[in-house]
């Protein structure tokens, strides 16, 4: 992994990978080591941490750009992959930031670029989306509706946190699953996203209370 700017974030560096990376691996267990073998019987996450997605850059640069957001708050990534976000935030003066993330390979990640970027940022290992909302005043949840299951899972987490005052800020590219009609439209910019793909147009949302 190399470090390097961030596309659309200079501000921010991160390790990323490479030809010679070889996180392939990762995917295939008959060609890991012990420490990289799922230890819990669960199939072999991508390494979706490695890599700098749409909703997660858009969030992030909205951040730098707009500080008063986070600044002297208590703020939690949520899925937060490479840590993305959270340095963000941290750099933006957000009081704390804790970063939650499951994949065990990204939580290593983020600590090492969290380093690389001079920041603190506490971690948490585990999916919080099972238990109460964390003692936070706001959630930036990058790139968290990609698919349908993870949705049925963010949607009420998301919710809880609403009803306990937290303010929820989404960034995505409007993919499938987004629940567009609770999501109410901050910003919007031209951001690489997963996967190769140039200039996607990214937005950054309120989270809203469903209407009754």
């Amino acid at each position: 992994m190399r470090l390097v700017a961030v596309p659309s974030l200079p501000e921010i560096r991160l390790y990323t990978p490479h030809p010679a990376s070889g996180l392939g691996r990762l995917l295939d267990p008959r060609d890991a080591d012990d420490d990289t073998e799922p230890d819990d019987g669960a199939e072999p996450r991508p390494p979706y941490w490695a890599y700098a997605w749409a909703g997660g850059t858009v969030l992030a640069r909205y951040v730098l750009d707009h500080p008063q957001t986070v600044a002297g708050r208590r703020v939690l990534d949520l899925g937060a992959g490479s840590g993305l976000i959270g340095i963000a935030a941290a750099k933006a003066g957000a009081r704390t930031v804790v970063a939650a993330e499951i994949d065990r390979n990204g939580v290593a990640a983020i600590g090492l670029n969290a380093a690389a970027n001079g920041v603190q940022i506490t971690i948490v290992d585990k999916d919080i989306t099972l238990d109460p909302p964390p003692a936070v005043d706001l959630v930036l949840a990058g790139d968290v509706f990609y698919d349908p299951e993870v949705a049925r899972r963010m949607t009420p987490f998301l919710d809880r946190c609403l009803a306990t005052g937290i303010e929820v800020l989404v960034g995505d590219p409007r993919r499938n699953d987004l629940p567009l009609a609770r999501l109410l439209l901050l910003a919007e910019y031209e951001m690489p996203d997963f996967g190769g793909a140039k200039g996607v147009a990214s937005g950054v949302f309120s989270f809203r209370p469903e209407d009754r």
